[in-house]
């Protein structure tokens, strides 16, 4: 079987098991989980999902997740969408309305929900800040190493290339935000110029003159949903005639005001509020905190709202240049990898051995998910025990102070992102990291009669 039939068959697989075409209201992935918004749950045969060869776990929220892996997952999406496209006469759309309200009344919690969003505005744009972060630190690296010079062309374009996403990030959220709140994409990406036109510098309010990108994404998340919001508002009054005309300029002149007034020097306060405050607790909490941080942050990668995270590092990177936090959380995904391999090299069982074995590699370049969900998660203790092996990689990272320059996927390609004098340092907590994984699952987490699910 080739390939391209693989990936069909697999498809067809899962739809089968989800209930036909005409249960699936909606379909999407992200880089691991293809995510199906079914119509009738109760037609989801969720066992037979969980046992179907290439799924590496499930998870049950709003969408019914199911992790296939990087790689695999955009591929089984393609075929998946082909098979969507002939759903036949039902009213996918209403059906699909109706079932995610019920769901969103049994399960919907107000932080939770908001932190959903945030990484929905967060996720599309993950594949340019990964590309455009590694081009930017491998850069940053190659000049400091003193193997190109800063004033060469060569050096001068690939920082034009790497960096001109974080000049502009706020036009992009802008845009997912206001089309996650109901808004124009296009208005939304006016809101984000909003913050970060230079010549905002130009504005004098209450004797002081404005700073271009002060409140940076925080302000432009403010400014994107409140002219969303303002944008469905306006729209009620307006005759259907006008509405091409009056409600786009009524709303944005709302919104540029207010942005001016209230959001730039809010979305101020707040960033440095968040930058001091995880400053501070690196800097009080040292290793402790080092430790619970890197401890806790896979348990957040089960539930997806660890993509919330990303304003945050954006944000550490805005305020004060570089991002100590990604680092620790790194050690996440590295606790895992060494779990992994504990089990790999205790186990007699094939089925498992393959499931570590198409995981791993996945897992040193920084994705965890395959081996969550696919490995440890199923097994029970090795999970905790990878958790244990993350928060001593995450004390090593707080205790050395390593940063990041930019944001981009964790594991080993992280270490073109830290800083180029704290490489080897790095590299020496992510080895720590795999090291306590593997010694805390090979000792106490693993036994071989707990993998009943695998042969």
């Amino acid at each position: 079987m080739t390939k391209e039939n693989k990936y069909a068959s697999l498809a067809e697989e899962l739809l089968e098991k989800l209930g036909g075409r005409a249960n699936v209201a909606a379909a999407e992935h992200c880089m691991t989980r293809l995510r199906v918004l079914p119509i009738d749950r109760s037609k989801v045969n969720m066992v037979q999902i969980k046992d179907t060869e290439g799924v590496l776990g499930v998870i049950e929220e709003e969408t019914i997740q199911i992790v296939l892996g990087p790689g695999v997952v955009n591929k089984v999406h393609a075929e998946f969408e082909k098979l969507l496209v002939s759903a036949g006469d039902v009213d996918l759309k209403e059906m699909a309305s109706k079932n995610k309200s019920e769901i969103n009344r049994k399960n919907a919690k107000p932080f939770k929900l908001f932190l959903r969003r945030i990484a929905s505005i967060f996720i599309p744009l993950i594949p340019a800040l990964v590309a455009s972060g590694l081009i930017t630190g491998i850069t940053k690296a190659i000049v400091q190493a003193g193997w190109l010079s800063p004033e060469s062309q060569l050096a001068i374009t690939l920082t034009v290339i790497g960096s001109g996403l974080f000049a502009y990030l706020g036009i992009l959220v802008g845009t997912n935000a206001a089309k996650e709140y109901g808004g124009s994409p296009a208005l939304g990406a006016v809101a984000g110029i909003l913050v970060i036109n230079p010549a905002v510098g130009d504005i004098s309010l209450f004797g002081e003159n404005l700073l271009p990108g002060r409140g940076g994404l925080i302000g432009v998340l403010f400014a994107a949903i409140f002219i969303a919001l303002v944008e469905k508002q306006v729209r009620k009054f307006i005759p259907q005639s006008l509405d091409i005309i009056l409600t786009p300029t009524i709303a944005l002149l709302i919104t540029g005001i207010v942005t001016y007034v209230v959001f730039m020097p809010v979305g101020g306060f707040l960033s440095d509020a968040i930058t001091s405050g995880l400053l501070n607790l690196l800097d009080f909490g040292g290793v402790v905190s080092g430790f619970v941080l890197g401890a806790a942050f896979l348990p957040l990668v089960i539930t997806g709202l660890h993509q919330g995270l990303t304003p945050v590092h954006l944000e550490l990177i805005n305020s004060i240049g570089d991002d100590p936090l990604l680092p620790i959380l790194a050690m996440g995904g590295a606790g895992q990898v060494g779990a992994a391999f504990a089990i790999y090299m205790k186990t007699k069982k094939a089925s498992l051995k393959r499931a570590i074995g198409g995981g791993l590699p996945s897992g040193l370049l920084g994705i965890g998910e395959p081996l969550i969900f696919g490995v440890t998660l199923p097994l029970g203790r090795p999970f905790l025990t990878a958790c244990l092996g993350a928060g001593v990689g995450g004390a090593f990272q707080a205790h050395f102070g390593i940063a990041t320059s930019a944001i981009g996927v964790s594991g080993l390609p992280l270490t073109f992102l830290v800083h180029a004098n704290q490489i080897l340092l790095f590299l020496a907590g992510l080895f720590l990291s795999y090291a306590a994984g593997f010694i805390f699952t090979y000792l106490f987490g693993f036994k071989d009669e707990m993998a009943v699910e695998f042969k």
